[in-house]
């Protein structure tokens, strides 16, 4: 299941940047995020970051581990995280225009067991929504971060 959002930020791409990949402190910028715990920081740039996010869904604490498996500085960060029979992707890509920078978000849920795969049906129908939701308060957290005097 595929959800995607954008938001345009009154921000340089540099300063959009510095919000969006600043992982290590993403809990006091993003209200959504409750703890941050970096597990492996690499000597330079994003790749190889790994670290344990806990958030609060649907009324409860849940926590996953994460890592930067690509990224370029001041354009995008891929992530990938493994749990309960899916793998989740999540892309941040920046682009800078006349208005701002516009940041988009995209977060595939992809189901690899057989017990992912009917858990996936419901998700697609019922939860779709909230996703994306969650998404566009974390992309507005962030703009407030960037747009901040």
């Amino acid at each position: 299941m595929l959800v995607e959002a954008q938001l345009t930020i009154n921000g340089t791409k540099a300063e959009t940047w510095a919000a969006v990949a600043d992982i290590e402190h993403a809990a006091q910028i993003v209200s959504g995020i409750e703890k941050i715990e970096i597990i492996e920081k690499p000597p330079t740039g994003l790749v190889g970051l790994r670290w344990r996010e806990t958030r609060i869904l649907f009324g409860e604490p849940a926590t996953v581990e994460k890592w930067v498996t690509e990224a370029a500085e001041n354009e995008f960060y891929r992530t990938r995280a493994e749990d309960k029979g899916f793998v989740f992707l999540t892309t941040i890509r920046l682009e800078e225009g006349s208005g701002g920078t516009r940041v988009s978000s995209s977060h595939d849920s992809l189901p690899q067991t057989l017990a992912a795969r009917l858990q996936a049906i419901p998700m697609a129908l019922f939860f779709k929504g909230a996703i994306r939701k969650a998404i566009m308060q974390d992309l507005a957290d962030i703009k407030a971060a960037v747009e901040r005097p």
